[in-house]
């Protein structure tokens, strides 16, 4: 029982950085996205706030929000 709760913590703990690693991929996507959208000046300026909530989520450590407001950008900029 021990080794398994140790095994669990683990891979719980090594999972985290992988999960910590799509962040700047997706910030990367948003910013291609941006780059190369013919979406008027009014979404793109959306998409950039949401760029910048979620590299400020990612900075504080807070991967899920800032994988929210980075797929959102890439929803937004794929209308």
């Amino acid at each position: 029982m021990r080794t398994m709760l140790l095994s669990l913590v683990a891979v719980t703990a090594l999972a985290a950085p992988a999960w910590a690693n799509q962040c700047p991929m997706l910030m990367g996507q948003v910013e291609e996205r941006m780059s190369a959208s013919t979406a008027d000046e009014a979404t793109k300026a959306q998409a950039a706030t949401l760029l910048e909530e979620g590299r400020a989520a990612h900075d504080a450590g807070d991967h899920a929000t800032s994988e929210a407001k980075l797929n959102e950008a890439l929803a937004l900029l794929a209308q």
